[in-house]
């Protein structure tokens, strides 16, 4: 490159004392690199005269081709420099059923800091996402808190809390809470797509006293709350999901202490250091205006 980059300049200049002024070199130190690339194409590339240089028609050729070979050894190095500082990658994120309404607005954040990183979002359940997180195969996953895996590091970002979802004609008696829709049919998030969430709202059924009736399972909260407007039934909901429920759909508190969780960004401990996860999770932190990580 450093030949190519001298012939170049000589071409820009047609005269070896300009070049040589340009590269801050001496003009034998010039020559000897022109001689080089010449030696290496086997003719000559310039014709030497007492004043100026005229390039040959092995010049013509080479030059454009030097100038874009250049060109794309400097934008190489650019993004090799732009990825070392976290601005130009790829970054794998994994996010739940309760971090929908999170998420939207933390892409945007970050987008809007690094264009040039590529974001690939997968919607997966917590189990899936901390074996993903390990195995290397995600670099930072929104998760059900707490995660025992001691190769996973994490910090709480969002307190979620289920909420009722009722129908035109359910029944609700604000004295007896969840208890009151025992004998409703139950809508749930069905176990294979969240088995995290399917079991959450069984055992927070359970702490009210008795065990869901589930007639239908959805694979998807709009859909789940779709059912509920259509009066198939009641169901269970993240409480930051119901922002966009259908009309005619009720929302009502639980009172149970089980009914409330908390949610973490996690990321794997062997790639902390890693520019674009740590500027992720930086941004996370500082939507939800959370302490900074620790340098």
């Amino acid at each position: 490159m450093t030949e190519l980059h001298a012939f170049v300049t000589l071409a820009e200049q047609l005269h070896f004392g300009r070049a040589a002024d340009r590269l801050h070199i001496t003009q034998p130190a010039l020559t000897k690199q022109i001689q080089r690339l010449e030696h290496a194409v086997g003719g000559a590339l310039v014709l030497r005269g007492y004043r100026e240089v005229q390039l040959t028609p092995a010049g013509e050729v080479l030059l454009p081709r030097a100038v874009q070979l250049l060109q794309e050894s400097a934008a190489a190095l650019d993004a090799a420099r732009r990825a070392v500082r976290g601005q130009l990658g790829v970054l794998r994120i994994g996010f739940g059923l309760a971090t929908i309404q999170l998420l939207p607005d933390l892409l945007l954040r970050f987008r809007a800091a690094l264009p040039g990183v590529e974001l690939r979002v997968r919607d997966m359940a917590t189990p899936a996402q901390v074996a993903a997180l390990a195995r290397g195969d995600l670099d930072v996953g929104f998760v059900r808190l707490p995660v025992i895996d001691p190769a996973i590091e994490t910090r709480p970002i969002l307190r979620e809390r289920l909420v009722a979802l009722l129908g035109t004609h359910s029944r609700w008696r604000s004295h007896e809470g969840l208890r009151s829709a025992s004998q409703e049919p139950f809508i749930t998030i069905a176990r294979a797509t969240s088995a995290s969430f399917h079991d959450h709202v069984i055992a927070v059924c359970r702490a009210a006293g008795f065990t869901p009736n589930i007639v239908q399972e959805a694979n998807e909260l709009f859909t789940m709350m779709m059912l509920v407007q259509g009066g198939m039934g009641v169901a269970l909901a993240p409480s930051s999901a119901t922002l966009r429920r259908p009309p005619g759909v009720r929302v009502r508190a639980l009172k149970e202490a089980d009914a409330a969780w908390d949610i973490g960004i996690g990321w794997s401990r062997a790639r902390e250091d890693a520019p674009l996860v740590r500027a992720f999770v930086e941004t996370a932190l500082r939507a939800r205006r959370l302490p900074a990580l620790s340098r």
